[in-house]
């Protein structure tokens, strides 16, 4: 009676040669070299013990399938035990799997990456040393939180092409562990629980001038091709190392900067967009008067953009703006503390196309003047008045004298705005667009009007 064999034990008595032939080939990986030196030992022993059976198997299956004849494999026998004399310096590694990126040159790879969103910049510069490399001089904007990157000089060897820069929150001394986050528009700041204060940043919390203005000098220095600059607390030496370093500056944000210190700004000779933040109320206390504003009129002749936060001036700084800076096309005054007749200065503005109010909580302009004397603004095309007050009728009727010709209004959560109010702008009849919102004292009959 003939027996038929089981499939699995043939399988078994006739394995592939060449899965044989990949047991002897495969050596240890890497990560096996971390294991203890006694239990690696053991783990060699075993698979040595375990190569020489599956040799010692293929050569009977061999022997079996030359004469036809069907046998089962012998027991092993039980593995010896250790040798701890065991050399480890005859085991062979693997190579390293060959990388494709390599074969790519820094320029390609950098214009692939210059394709991905920039939310996964951070995440591809984990891979390698050398898309670390890479990713520094893809980063163009940053915004600094630890001044001793700065001071130390490692922020220039791992971004070497920076031209957007922001050190505000580098120079402010507050613990960044603390739970409280205090945010007023511009910026957010850490609080410590001990707060005793009038102040959530105070002077103390800055850090001193001359180290502000050392750092300023080291980003110019490095940084010749800077656009745009963000700035606290620095001093006419700081700001005067940007301007003469940084020709290409277009762009720059002065916080808590005095009259005196925008002489520094002077030389930069290529400005477009300014905005100068004095007065914070609860965390900075500078003073930019009439005289700052004559001081960045002159020497700023390029203007386009200019945003005056907290401020301080009057009719003079105004007119001086307008004079010197013919091409200056958007004004924006927020929190603005001027002085009345300000709004006169208005007209001086002979290519200005924007004014925005924000945030005025008390009048527009205390006094106006006479109507006769506040000109208007022809080129002027669209108002826009957020957050402002608008009990004042005499300020608000002067306001729409003065851009009687623009095109666009837009009202948004203004106090006061009744109809009586609203009814004075019927002045400014070239008027195509009108936006409204938060304006609940309003009913058709101010529309109507």
């Amino acid at each position: 009676m003939s027996h038929s064999p089981n499939p699995n034990d043939q399988n078994d008595q006739n394995p592939d040669p060449s899965s044989f032939q990949s047991r002897r080939s495969r050596s240890l990986s890497l990560p096996e070299f971390f294991f203890k030196e006694q239990a690696l030992k053991h783990v060699i022993l075993k698979m040595h013990h375990h190569h020489n059976h599956h040799s010692n198997q293929s050569d009977q299956n061999n022997h079996s399938n030359h004469n036809r004849h069907l046998s089962l494999s012998p027991t092993p026998s039980p593995p010896s035990s250790p040798d701890p004399t065991t050399d480890l310096t005859d085991l062979v590694v693997d190579p390293p799997a060959p990388n494709p990126t390599s074969l790519l040159s820094d320029h390609l790879l950098n214009l692939i990456f210059s394709k991905l969103p920039v939310s996964q910049y951070s995440s591809n510069s984990l891979v390698c040393r050398r898309w670390l490399y890479l990713h520094g001089r893809l980063v163009q904007s940053l915004k600094l939180f630890d001044w001793s990157f700065l001071d130390s000089g490692r922020v220039f060897h791992r971004f070497p092409n920076l031209s957007d820069v922001n050190i505000v929150h580098a120079c402010i001394r507050v613990p960044r562990n603390a739970g409280i986050i205090v945010t007023r528009k511009y910026f957010s700041v850490h609080l410590d629980w001990s707060l005793s204060r009038d102040r959530f940043v105070g002077e103390e919390d800055l850090l001193p001038s001359r180290v502000i203005d050392s750092g300023l000098k080291s980003l110019a220095e490095s940084y010749p091709n800077l656009r745009r600059l963000v700035v606290i607390g620095a001093s006419e030496d700081g700001l005067s190392s940007v301007a003469k370093e940084c020709q290409l500056l277009q762009e720059l944000e002065v916080i808590a900067c005095g009259d005196l210190s925008l002489k520094g700004i002077s030389g930069c000779m290529n400005l477009q967009i300014v905005k100068l933040i004095g007065f914070v109320d609860g965390f900075f206390g500078s003073v930019v008067s009439d005289i700052g504003l004559t001081i960045l009129a002159q020497g700023c002749r390029r203007l386009v953009r200019l945003e005056l936060c907290g401020c301080e001036g009057s009719y003079d700084g105004i007119k001086a703006i307008g004079q010197c800076c013919q091409m200056l096309e958007e004004l924006t005054l927020s929190d603005h503390k001027m002085d009345g007749g300000w709004l006169a200065a208005v007209s001086f503005c002979g290519n200005l196309k924007i004014l925005k109010l924000q945030s005025c909580k008390g009048s527009i302009d205390s006094r106006p003047g006479p109507d006769e004397h506040l000109g208007s603004c022809p080129t002027l095309e669209a108002l826009h008045l957020q957050r402002c007050q608008m009990r004042d009728k005499q300020a608000v009727r002067a306001l729409f004298l003065v851009c009687r010709g623009v095109r666009e209004i837009v009202l948004q959560d203004c106090y006061g705005l009744e109809n009586e109010v609203f009814g004075l702008a019927t002045v400014c009849r070239r008027v195509r667009r009108l936006s409204l919102e938060g304006c609940s004292l309003l009913t058709v009959e101010g529309l109507e009007s």
